[in-house]
């Protein structure tokens, strides 16, 4: 039997189609148990490696004969030797080409909408990380917003659409992912934006984005609105887009709400992060479709791979924005803080401009799950 690879890329949309799947985990249990691939309808077991070593006699009952199977590791070496010894048997099995740091990476567009002007809005998916980023387009122009370091997607994907980059805006100083911000404005040698509160140490140029302006994309003059919303980090600022969009950044999830601790000053930032959720967004129109920065769990990916929904339904669902008394939510903030992102501090030194690893560091820097959320 022939080993297929299967691309990061096939895998996405196999989960956005909801095809069935069964997938062979093969790293560590404890690498497995911080960071794993998901899906709606992905099975899975974990054996490890070394446990394979002399063969897949022993495992082999609990590896299904009617559905594809996938099998995982960290780089792909490892999953194709596994694999191998799978197809032996008679089974349809792929390995995951790249492996997890492929998943890592791979970005899948996704349309939300249309501009009223003249226009489109999309949603740029990082399956495997839970990072979202977003292209707004109109009449030739386009603005990136919280971009990956993975750049060549938006300037494939701006060629494609025959639309420049103008613009290159980052919510907020990100310590989960290295942004692209900096690295795509120069590349295409847009206007990079960042909120001046959280660029006190940057080492480069910026534009001071602050709340009142307006940025216009394109003839038809879509805008593209800053209000500040600190309370992930202390110069947080959501935008307000075509006046139907919230980009809301790392303040408000579809199943969460930002962490208010990764600058270590949890207890002034708590404080920050009620006022903008219960006071700033709730001044807000109910009708603005939500686009966060980050999805935490499959279920908050909709049918078509999108993230999104209105604001107003995310008042009546969203435990985060249903704790009436202030002490009650602080509590829930500050006692049920998640682990920290992997290796945050140097992400955060990196997204300054005080470090510059290579592509290989940054990789290794970024792996694991995204952890911007209290839930």
């Amino acid at each position: 039997m022939t080993v297929r690879a299967m691309t990061a890329e096939q895998l996405t949309k196999k989960i956005i189609n909801k095809e069935p799947l069964f997938l062979l985990d093969v790293r560590n249990e404890s690498d497995v148990q911080d960071w794993k691939i998901e899906g709606k309808t992905v099975d899975y077991i974990n054996v490890p490696y070394f446990e394979l070593l002399d063969g897949v006699e022993d495992m082999i009952e609990k590896v299904p004969t009617d559905r594809e199977v996938l099998v995982v590791c960290a780089k792909e070496g490892s999953s194709i030797m596994v694999a191998e010894m799978l197809a032996e048997t008679g089974r349809t099995v792929s390995y995951l080409q790249g492996g997890m740091k492929a998943w890592s990476e791979h970005v899948e567009p996704v349309k939300i909408g249309d501009l009223s002007g003249g226009g489109e809005l999309y949603q740029f998916v990082r399956m495997g990380k839970g990072c979202l980023s977003y292209m707004i387009m109109s009449n030739g122009e386009a603005a990136v917003v919280d971009a990956a370091r993975m750049t060549e997607v938006y300037i494939n994907f701006a060629k494609k659409h025959d639309v420049s980059v103008t613009h290159v805006l980052d919510t907020h100083l990100h310590a989960d992912h290295i942004s692209g911000g900096k690295k795509l404005a120069d590349q295409t040698g847009a206007a990079y934006w960042l909120p001046p509160k959280d660029a006190e140490e940057v080492t480069f140029e910026y534009e001071r984005l602050e709340e009142g302006q307006r940025i216009t994309i394109g003839t038809a003059s879509i805008d593209i609105q800053p209000i500040y919303s600190p309370g992930h980090t202390i110069g947080s600022t959501s935008f307000i887009v075509d006046n139907q969009f919230l980009l809301s950044g790392d303040i408000l999830f579809v199943d969460s709400i930002g962490r208010p601790d990764l600058a270590g000053l949890v207890e002034d930032w708590v404080g920050d992060l009620r006022e903008t959720l219960y006071d700033r967004y709730m001044a807000l129109s109910k009708e603005f479709i939500v686009l966060p920065a980050h999805f935490m769990i499959m279920e908050e990916v909709n049918e078509d791979g999108s993230v999104w929904k209105e604001l107003g339904v995310l008042f009546e669902e969203n435990h985060g924005l249903n704790i009436e008394d202030e002490d009650v939510f602080r509590q829930m903030v500050t006692k049920n803080l998640p682990a920290q992102p992997n290796a945050y501090q140097d992400i955060r030194y990196t997204n300054m401009g005080k470090l510059t690893p290579d592509d290989e560091e940054q990789r290794e820097m970024e792996i694991g799950p995204n952890r911007c959320a209290i839930r």
